[in-house]
């Protein structure tokens, strides 16, 4: 069984010239949770591992993104004890994530969905020009992860 279900399929602009390009409208859906591997905690400064950090999903086409959706995330002890008197080195094994999950920051960014092939393969990402914000507060600038 697939984890996404295509629900539709609209062949668009047809019937055309030969050379035209292929269109199509793809509507889906996801049928499980997507996920992906924890964060790597060797990787993390111990000092940046306990308190508030933001997840950021990104959708892009062609290089270019052109929605992000992010959370904010609190990581903490378990323990209220813990939590009160830290121990000098972090236990990891104790340390539980949380995300705002019902305060999503959902940004939108004006892309060129018909990039020309001969600049850069239309693999170059375009600045964000006046982003849609979809939370009701000013858009704040955010830095992205180089991955």
């Amino acid at each position: 069984m697939s984890a996404v279900n295509i629900t539709n399929v609209t062949v668009l602009d047809n019937p055309t010239a030969f050379l035209s390009p292929f269109q199509f409208e793809i509507s889906y859906e996801c049928l499980v949770p997507l996920e992906d591997d924890p964060p790597d905690p060797t990787k993390i400064r111990e000092e940046d591992i306990i308190g508030v950090t933001v997840l950021l999903l990104t959708c892009s086409y062609m290089g270019q993104e052109f929605i992000r959706v992010g959370y904010y995330v609190n990581n903490d002890y378990d323990d209220e004890q813990l939590r009160e008197e830290p121990p000098p080195t972090v236990l990891i094994d104790r340390v539980q994530r949380n995300i705002l999950a019902d305060k999503p920051r959902v940004t939108k960014f004006p892309i060129n969905f018909h990039p020309d092939p001969s600049e850069n393969g239309g693999q170059q990402q375009q600045p964000p020009v006046l982003p849609e914000n979809h939370t009701g507060e000013e858009p704040q600038s955010v830095q992205q992860p180089k991955c």
